[in-house]
């Protein structure tokens, strides 16, 4: 909180009064607009009109709020440009927008496990596409196997069967890194050993090829690989939603990254902080 205080000597008062000011400022389409247009590229006033399509008394109206605000600024050839709060309050609002067009899913799904420092970033996930149903998140799934070429990370609170000698497949045929973390009494399916064993999948382990660990729970499940990946949250019961997922694919094509940075940290740090993978804990039903 800052210590500041304003004229009557409440500092309480003057951070509330300044929050409650930012958010009113932020509380406009066209104001929200010039600031994305900033993020770009410094403009003038009438780039600025021009690509919005506004007036330019509508625009100077709003950069001088924006200014007055501190969040933007002018340079000596009239140029507006985001300030450091600008660029912090910038790289906060997708956190907004993530939350927001998702509000229906995360009135059912919890992040209260996830580390907090994942928790600030979620906002990298805002690129996204949500992908519902199980046949819909297995086909994504074989989708991103098969376009590997470096590498597979899976993080799941079970193993899906249903892709395992496509996983295997793919590992033997281009010589890809597979790595995978599951939870302490992970539930496989009868005969689940033989199916790996009769798969060659002991030999990928022996070679290095294949990597496991295991941790003591999973919630938050991530699959990825060099390119794409996808994040799984946990239902109302901490338990991982298998049936939905979000992509970093929107409409097909590549994101802006910042997704697939915020699966990998969070597969590697999973990594780092678990234990040496031990068959005995699976739970084969």
């Amino acid at each position: 909180m800052n210590s500041n205080s304003d004229n009557n000597g409440n500092p309480e008062e003057s951070y509330l009064e300044h929050t409650e000011r930012i958010f009113f400022e932020l509380a406009s389409e066209q104001r929200l607009a010039i600031l994305f247009k900033l993020n770009q590229d410094s403009l003038r006033l009438a780039q600025i009109a021009r690509d919005l399509n506004v007036t330019m008394q509508e625009v100077h109206r709003n950069v001088n709020r924006l200014s007055e605000a501190g969040i933007i600024d002018k340079d000596s050839s009239g140029s507006f440009f985001l300030t450091t709060f600008g660029n912090i309050i910038i790289k906060n609002i997708s956190t907004f927008g993530f939350l927001s067009r998702n509000r229906s899913y995360f009135s059912e799904h919890i992040l209260s496990d996830l580390p907090m420092k994942f928790v600030q970033r979620i906002g990298s996930l805002d690129d996204s596409e949500y992908v519902n149903g199980f046949v819909a998140v297995l086909e994504l799934w074989k989708k991103l196997y098969d376009s590997s070429t470096e590498y597979i990370y899976a993080m799941l609170p079970q193993i899906p069967f249903e892709l395992i000698e496509t996983v295997i497949s793919k590992i033997k045929k281009d010589g890809i890194k597979f790595s995978y973390i599951l939870p302490q009494n992970a539930v496989i399916p009868k005969k689940g050993f033989d199916l790996l064993k009769a798969a060659g999948f002991h030999e990928l382990l022996k070679s290095g090829i294949a990597e496991r660990r295991m941790i003591d729970k999973i919630t938050t499940a991530v699959v990825l690989n060099e390119r794409h990946a996808t994040v799984l949250f946990p239902n109302a019961k901490g338990i991982t939603d298998m049936n939905s997922l979000f992509s970093d694919q929107p409409s097909g094509g590549d994101s802006d990254g910042l997704f697939h940075e915020w699966c990998l940290d969070f597969y590697r740090y999973n990594w780092y902080n678990s234990k040496s993978f031990d068959e005995k804990r699976l739970k084969e039903v």
